[in-house]
Formats: C-alpha cells, sequence, structure tokens
C-alpha cells in the first residue's frame, strides 16, 4: 500500500454570501488548493475527485460533483457525491486517500461545499434536522441544537460540567477565528458574553452553538510516486479511521460520548503508530461547545468527564499543551456542513507547512482532524504527519 500525501489545500472564505453560488465558491477553493502546491499543479492532472455536500435547500440534488467539478475544469473523470451529514467532505478526504493508497490513481482532489444562508430560519432547520433520525427526532420536532442539549444536560448531570465550562469553548475559538481572515463570524468574546447570551436550546446558548454557513474547501492527496513532482513540503496522511453508530441519539448507549468518534481516532492512532502525546495540534468538530468537550474525552486528549476542568486550565490555547481549533472551529470560522471536514485539513496543512499567518504554532509535526456526521451516526479522524525525510531528499 502506498503513501498518501497532502501537496495543497484550500477554502474560500466561510460567511453569508448572496452574491456567490455554490459553484463559484468551489471554483474559489479549487484556485486556492492549486495555489497552494509548490511546483504548481493543472486541475486537467485530478484523476478522480471526490465531492462532500449535503444539497441544503436542495440544489442540484443530483449529481453535485459533475456540477461542480467539470466548471473548474476537471472534465471526464470519475467524480463521486459523498454525503455522510456533517461528516461529508471528511469522507470524501478518506475516499480519496483509499484511491491513492490502492494505487488506482495518482492525484485526486477531495473537497466539499454548501450554501445555507440563502434560506429562512425554519428551512435551515429542516435541513440541519435531516441528519437526525427520521421519525422519532426530526418528525417530532427534535432540532439539531435539541440534541445536543440533551448531550449537554447529560454531561452535566453526569460529570457536573458547568455553563463557564463550555463558555470557555466559545472564547477560546472565537479568539482563534478572530485571526483568520475566513472565518464566519471573525470576532473575539468575553467569558461574560458567552455565559450570558441568549438562550437556544437549555442549557446550550447562542454562544455555544455554531452558525450556518456558506463555504468550500478541498484538498489535493497524491500517491508517494508523484509527491516530489508537486512539493517540497508534503504532508503525509498517517493515520485515517472511521466509524459509524445508530443515527438517533435516543438509540445508543451513552448521551455523554461519541462512540463512533472514539473508535475512529483509536484507529486512526493505530494506524499512525502514535499516541495522544505525540499531536501538536487537533482540529475538532465544535458544532456545539459540548461537542468539543466531547471531543476531547472521546479522542483522550483527557479522561472520561475531566474536559470542564481541562478547557479551563488552558491546554488547548495556542499557547497550551495541546492547541485545538486554532482556525477557530466550526463556532468561529463556520459549519458550511459539506466542506467543514476539507476545512479542517485546510487548516492541518496550513499549520504543517507553516502557512498559518497569525494562528501559526511553533513547528507542528503531528495534527489531527476529527469530523462528526449528525449527533454521531458518522465520524472519521484523520493524522497528518509534516514529513521531513521527503522534504530533505
Amino acid at each position: 500500500m502506498r503513501d498518501a500525501y497532502v501537496v495543497g489545500a484550500g477554502q474560500s472564505k466561510y460567511g453569508s454570501f448572496p452574491d456567490e453560488s455554490y459553484r463559484s465558491l468551489f471554483e474559489t477553493a479549487v484556485q486556492n488548493t492549486v495555489s497552494s502546491v509548490d511546483h504548481g499543479i493543472e486541475t486537467s492532472e485530478v484523476d478522480e475527485a471526490y465531492v462532500g455536500t449535503l444539497g441544503v435547500g436542495g440544489r442540484q440534488l443530483g449529481l453535485p460533483g459533475p456540477a461542480v467539478t467539470e466548471h473548474v475544469g476537471i472534465a471526464g473523470v470519475p467524480v463521486t457525491r459523498v454525503e455522510n451529514a456533517c461528516a461529508a467532505s471528511g469522507y470524501a478526504v478518506r475516499q480519496a486517500v483509499m484511491a491513492v493508497r490502492s494505487g488506482m490513481v495518482d492525484v485526486a482532489l477531495a473537497s466539499g461545499v454548501e450554501v445555507m444562508t440563502d434560506l429562512s430560519g425554519d428551512a435551515v432547520r429542516y435541513w440541519l434536522g435531516v441528519s437526525g433520525e427520521t421519525e422519532w427526532e426530526r418528525m417530532s420536532g427534535t432540532t439539531f441544537a435539541g440534541v445536543y442539549a440533551q448531550m449537554a444536560s447529560a454531561h452535566m448531570r453526569e460529570y457536573g460540567t458547568t455553563t463557564e465550562q463550555l463558555s470557555h469553548v466559545a472564547v477560546k475559538n472565537h479568539a482563534n477565528g478572530a485571526k483568520n481572515p475566513k472565518a464566519h463570524l471573525g470576532f473575539s468574546c468575553t467569558l461574560e458574553d458567552a455565559v450570558n447570551a441568549p438562550p437556544v436550546a437549555d442549557p446550550l446558548n447562542l454562544y455555544h452553538c455554531c452558525p450556518t454557513t456558506d463555504g468550500a474547501a478541498a484538498a489535493l492527496i497524491v500517491s508517494e510516486d508523484v509527491v516530489e513532482k508537486y512539493t517540497d513540503t508534503p504532508v503525509r496522511v498517517a493515520g485515517v479511521g472511521a466509524a459509524s453508530d445508530r443515527v438517533g441519539l435516543f438509540q445508543r448507549d451513552t448521551y455523554t460520548s461519541v462512540p463512533a468518534a472514539k473508535a475512529a481516532g483509536e484507529s486512526a492512532y493505530e494506524e499512525a503508530g502514535i499516541t495522544v502525546d505525540d499531536l501538536d495540534f487537533a482540529e475538532v468538530h465544535d458544532c456545539f461547545a459540548i461537542a468539543e468537550l466531547m471531543a476531547y474525552e472521546d479522542l483522550g486528549f483527557c479522561p472520561a468527564g475531566e474536559a470542564g476542568p481541562y478547557i479551563e486550565s488552558g491546554a488547548t490555547r495556542p499557547d497550551g499543551e495541546l492547541p485545538v481549533n486554532t482556525s477557530g472551529g466550526l463556532k468561529s470560522k463556520g459549519h458550511p456542513i459539506g466542506a467543514t471536514g476539507a476545512g479542517q485539513v485546510v487548516e492541518a496543512f496550513d499549520q504543517l507547512t507553516g502557512r498559518a499567518g497569525d494562528r501559526q504554532l511553533d513547528d507542528p509535526k503531528i495534527g489531527l482532524t476529527h469530523n462528526v456526521g449528525g449527533s454521531g451516526g458518522a465520524a472519521v479522524v484523520h493524522v497528518f504527519e509534516r514529513d521531513d525525510e521527503v522534504i530533505d531528499a
């Protein structure tokens, strides 16, 4: 099995863009991806493409992959639409890695796109809700925020997690997002702001919830046979893990963990041959503040029940022992459903190649991305490693 490398990654700005379309956002993301490749690349060199999208609003539900790839000059090659709710483009990255590792292709594009802000609030809630269990969650009126509120309530009850600890997630991620020119909500907030924000679904308030966002992101995955043609700063895909679970929260054995994410993380660590102590940073799926805290526990950053004190300690700030969501995360950077997983890979690529600007960490070598679909029906984890041996060759 061949090694797979990320040689370029880029995204559009995330936000609300009434003058943009899903095609134009995708084009921007691909242009930025191509321009990040050290030695250059043409879209005609892509052998296969994977496009993650939920198709919010019903736009181009059939064949959205060719609709966007043909628009950017990726013509005549196999294109697959990947739908795994909020984990769509994280799984698109996994599919691209598998295609390259298998020897089927040398250059694959993994990408995602979503337009969410041109709908009414009711329509957005509907499209978010389709990632929940249909009969007993969505059709009974349960919202996406409502499901995560149940998880937050359970975590508070079982472990003593507090509103202030949830709010520390928002404060940290907004501070990081304020340094990210691509972020949807690129402003900082105080702990008082986050604690006292208007309620959304008790115990979650406005600052505990990510925005609905327009955006696109992409990454170019290539084989070890051609990596030196494209870059002097390769990022190796060291480990991949993925898992699924029951779609409905009520169908699972726990409300205080995402078992699929835990399993995916364990698989990714094992394949990469690392432990959590080897990580220099992580991008985790913080659609709601409680989701980030559960990610800390599921991925082994801290023991179960200790995520609240862990965030309060400052361990996950940029100057902490394990920086988390330097991009601003979903909370500040934004959550264009189909693009979110690929967008996490963009931040990992930028950090490992020294392109993260004001957010740049000090010489990181290994990073992780964690992308969850729905409330945990699917999850995918990638471990990325700066490959100094190839750089020095």
